[in-house]
């Protein structure tokens, strides 16, 4: 298993890679840890629409041009 999941956090700008919202892209908002211990987070998008996704589905996005592509 990844140590990527432990380095999300809010403000993080994210790409998700895997589940229902595979592609989409934003800012990571509202980081949880469940009691199961799955990290969920939401994440806000440039269009102002928010969803909810695991933290396992999404990686950090280093550098903002990677969008671009």
């Amino acid at each position: 298993m990844s140590n990527k999941q432990n380095e999300i956090k809010n403000g993080d700008q994210c790409l998700v890679i895997g589940g229902t919202h595979k592609g989409k892209s934003g800012i990571v908002q509202d980081l949880n840890t469940s009691k199961t211990g799955h990290i969920t987070i939401t994440v806000l998008q440039d269009t102002g629409v928010r969803f909810k996704t695991l933290g396992k589905n999404v990686i950090v996005l280093e550098n903002e041009n990677i969008l671009n592509i």
